[in-house]
């Protein structure tokens, strides 16, 4: 009955939003494990039915009975890039963005209490910061099966290991594909408004799950868009960061489809080639960052000398106690 109880709230609730619903996540996850190249990490093949039925799993940690669950969690679903346009560049360490949110919110909570009022890492969004944490434990989890197949041993509990990790990286990514979760303008348009874009906080729900669900999207509908694997070489925070403003820059796309006919009908091409773009960007670059994670496996881990928490390290915050990556 809990279980009942929770599930009714979370589609009650109008301050949570889900990208994707069930359906878009499941797809995004099932097409990016069946893109994974031979040279990749192809055991999740194996684990591909647990990883997209379980894709939508980080949305049930963040229910307001479960509160030290949801005050970390809520963030990481959300990256509300209007809210920290003063920040350059973005910080690459989760504590010190919060921190610069604070102060940020200190500065202006008497001249601009509004704007301050979401000046708040629950307004801002911590969903680099979640997805590269997902990231690294894949490269920890996939050298450990590296180790087992070395040694002749049995890799299948640090495989059920990465296939928990992507799923939570699937999540996030997922979320991140989802131009409304890139905006503060998520559920209904805020501010002024000279297009007239509906406020209605319905819009989140109706363009991701109940148009997606009237498609009947499957993993064959994107596979064919998902393309050759990319990020291969360079920096995979800064990729996540371009990732996520190429969705954000898609914001307004979603509220001119939407004035139409409030995404009600499953024949607007228009509407469906949004999200055939968006879930296949977003299984893209989960297949990405999981051949990634597997090439970074191969190698051991860098030293980092002096540690990241040795105060000598020309990188070191005193305020966080930690040099960051």
């Amino acid at each position: 009955m809990r279980r009942l109880a929770l599930a009714a709230a979370l589609t009650l609730c109008p301050t949570l939003a889900h990208a994707w619903g069930g359906t878009g996540h499941a797809v995004i996850d099932r097409a990016a494990i069946q893109a994974i190249p031979d040279g990749g990490p192809a055991f999740l093949r194996r684990h591909v039915d647990y990883i997209s039925a379980s894709a939508a799993l980080p949305d049930g940690w963040r229910g307001d009975a479960e509160g030290f669950s949801k005050i970390e969690e809520d963030p990481n679903h959300g990256w509300f890039r209007e809210q920290f346009a003063f920040l350059k560049p973005i910080p690459r360490s989760r504590y010190e963005f919060i921190l610069a949110l604070y102060k940020r919110y200190e500065r202006i909570k008497r001249s601009d209490p509004a704007t301050a009022a979401r000046t708040n890492v629950r307004w801002t969004g911590t969903l680099p910061y979640a997805a590269m944490e997902a990231y690294e434990r894949l490269i920890v989890c996939m050298r450990a099966i590296r180790a087992a197949q070395a040694s002749g041993g049995d890799a299948s509990i640090p495989e059920q290991h990465c296939a928990f990790q992507a799923i939570r990286l699937g999540h996030y990514i997922g979320d991140g594909a989802q131009p409304l979760h890139n905006s503060v303008h998520s559920d209904g348009w805020l501010g002024p408004n000279p297009n007239d874009y509906t406020r209605d906080r319905s819009i989140h729900g109706r363009f991701e799950s109940r148009f997606v669900d009237g498609i009947g999207l499957t993993a064959a509908d994107i596979l064919p868009r998902i393309g050759a694997p990319a990020h291969l070489h360079g920096d995979m925070f800064d990729a996540v960061l371009a990732f996520l403003d190429q969705s954000g820059d898609r914001v307004e796309t979603v509220y001119r489809l939407e004035k139409r006919d409030g995404f009600g009908n499953m024949a607007d091409k228009d509407v469906r080639a949004l999200v055939y773009e968006r879930t296949a960007a977003g299984a893209a670059m989960l297949r990405d960052m999981l051949c990634r994670a597997w090439a970074e496996s191969a190698a051991p881990p860098a030293r980092v000398t002096p540690s990241p928490l040795d105060s000598s390290n020309p990188r070191f915050n005193p305020e966080t106690g930690s040099a960051p990556a």
